[in-house]
């Protein structure tokens, strides 16, 4: 018989967060990382010519916030682990260089039947402007 997933380390309401202040040094460096140099992010005279009126960070780096809390939520399960595997969310806000970024999980569901963990997801800046939501799953190995 297999052995079961450890899903009895988490309970409904179990919840994380991580917070940051986006500086110019993210939006570049991850440029550089996924190389997304897209106007918007990297050149101002551009940004200025959008409907934000100025560069915004790149909307993967808020998914990188949630999935920075993700690897929270995973180091909680004994070995064999945890791992995330799908991220539903939908960009509602720009971040803009200078904001401070929250990135939280809530859980919200456990399917037993998949060993999986279903996480409402939420990025927030600093004045409450939701500026990413969705869900977030995690499969406990």
């Amino acid at each position: 018989m297999a052995k079961r997933a450890n899903m009895d380390v988490f309970q409904i309401g179990d919840n994380s967060q991580f917070s940051k202040t986006v500086s110019e040094y993210d939006v570049y460096g991850f440029a550089g990382i996924v190389g997304d140099f897209y106007g918007v992010h990297v050149d101002e005279e551009y940004a200025k010519k959008t409907r934000f009126g100025t560069r915004i960070a790149q909307g993967a780096l808020s998914v990188g916030y949630i999935a920075t809390v993700m690897g929270f939520m995973a180091q909680r399960v004994p070995d064999p682990g945890a791992v995330s595997y799908r991220y539903d969310v939908t960009f509602t806000a720009p971040v803009l260089i200078g904001d401070t970024v929250t990135a939280r999980l809530d859980l919200k569901e456990k399917d037993e039947e998949k060993n999986t963990c279903i996480f409402d997801a939420v990025v927030t800046k600093q004045d409450g402007t939701v500026v990413l939501k969705g869900n977030t799953y995690l499969k406990v190995l």
